[in-house]
């Protein structure tokens, strides 16, 4: 299949997918800048800090990298996400978590609250005034969607092109609660009939996506997440608490123990379990081999990892820093390992494998959704069935083996950004071969 842009990227591999969207966007830049100007205007909708995730890391770093890449980039933040009360994390909403900032030519309205008010007003004022060519929709959870739906439709009425970035298509948390499955499900399909194109990362995902929502007569294209390299040089601070929890997570000591790092939201579906119990059985000559350090927010009432690492017959082995941390733990907890461990059950993409990768670490990973293609061409993955105690015990071990090692990573924002541009172009989009 040929990597020009006469087909859209639903019809592409990744790999074809990304070549395909660098020509379309060198004929769009060569295009625009026979017109004169040479700038995509696009405004990014996402969340902002006080309720920081994942997708709060991904939206500045994206909009960073668009404004770097002759894109007239401006932002609006989702300020106060749902109800304090409704999330998980409530005890940490409006600390400092985050140590990124967008750059200074990215234009940021910070932003809008779940109840709207006056700060949706300023929110349409500030869209009006950038006139963005390109609305770009960040979803992940239903919290955004009466949100979403509205700008959607004034950026319809405007004349913008709206472009949806998929990253899942519901949270597992709300997946598993029968009224917010089911108005995700309405809502998504709402929203999928407002846009123009959309963005996945993985063709699970995009084949998830047809098996719910049926092909759609809109451009999709499929391009990896890109490499969370923001770990690298991030100064230490001299905050307490956080000096503190530094300090735990480079607890394993350097003598050619292998230190192994689970990082991230502890949720049912994350398969911490499933890794403490393979450290938990390992004889005591083999465990002394290792150390395990843990790291990340109980969410869900995800309590049974806790109870394991308190009963384990290797605790005096495991480093358990039980909540969300700042941006200088994470550098500190990444710098400090010798091989990461993403023990999923089930999962659509992972930021936290992009901070593993972007670091060079070996890393274990389970063959389960999007996880396989993300990592897909990084040459320090080892990849396990979910769920398997054997294959994990096997994988810890030829990871192991890898430590020390660095290994490149191959992904990049520039094929995120051009596959954004791919997703709002007016190309009329060809139909999925069945």
């Amino acid at each position: 299949m040929r990597g020009d842009d006469s087909l859209p990227a639903r019809n592409l591999p990744s790999g074809e997918a990304a070549q395909a969207a660098r020509g379309h966007v060198a004929r769009e830049a060569a295009a625009a800048a026979e017109g004169g100007d040479s700038q995509l205007p696009v405004c990014l909708v996402g969340p902002g800090w006080r309720f920081t995730s994942g997708i709060s890391y991904y939206t500045c770093r994206l909009a960073n990298s668009m404004a770097g890449e002759q894109c007239d980039t401006s932002v609006i933040l989702l300020r106060r996400l749902l109800p304090r009360l409704l999330y998980p994390g409530r005890a940490r909403v409006g600390l400092k978590r985050a140590s990124m900032e967008y750059a200074a030519g990215v234009r940021v309205f910070d932003g809008i609250d779940w109840w709207w008010g006056t700060s949706l007003v300023r929110a349409l004022r500030f869209l009006r005034s950038r006139r963005p060519r390109v609305l770009v929709l960040e979803w992940w959870t239903v919290a955004t969607l009466h949100t979403y739906l509205l700008l959607a439709i004034a950026a319809r009425l405007s004349g913008m092109r709206v472009v949806i970035e998929l990253h899942e298509l519901q949270d597992p948390g709300e997946a598993g609660l029968a009224l917010a499955r089911g108005y995700g499900r309405w809502g998504l399909r709402a929203l999928i009939r407002l846009a123009h194109g959309a963005v996945v990362h993985s063709k699970s995902d995009w084949q998830l996506f047809e098996s719910n929502y049926g092909p759609m007569d809109m451009r999709v294209a499929l391009v990896p997440h890109g490499p969370y390299d923001q770990y690298r040089d991030i100064p230490q601070t001299a905050g307490p608490a956080a000096a503190a929890a530094a300090a735990a997570v480079r607890a394993a000591p350097k003598d050619g123990t292998v230190n192994l790092l689970f990082f991230g939201l502890i949720r049912p579906y994350k398969g911490l379990e499933d890794l403490l119990r393979v450290f938990n059985a390992l004889p005591r000559a083999q465990a002394e081999r290792f150390w395990l350090t843990v790291a990340g927010e109980t969410w869900e009432g995800c309590t049974e990892p806790a109870h394991l690492i308190a009963a384990s017959p290797h605790a005096d082995r495991i480093t358990f820093v039980n909540e969300y941390v700042p941006d200088e733990v994470v550098a500190a907890a990444f710098a400090h390992a010798d091989v990461a461990v993403l023990p999923y059950r089930r999962s659509s993409s992972s930021g936290i494998l992009h901070v593993a990768m972007s670091l060079g670490l070996p890393t274990v990973v389970t063959s389960v959704g999007g996880l396989p293609e993300a990592a897909s061409g990084y040459a320090g993955a080892v990849f396990v069935p979910p769920a398997d105690p054997a294959a994990l015990k096997d994988g810890l071990m030829k990871a192991a083996a890898l430590a020390g090692q660095k290994f490149p990573d191959p992904r990049s924002w520039h094929d995120t950004v051009a596959a954004v541009r791919m997703a709002a172009s007016t190309d009329q989009p060809e139909q999925t071969p069945r």
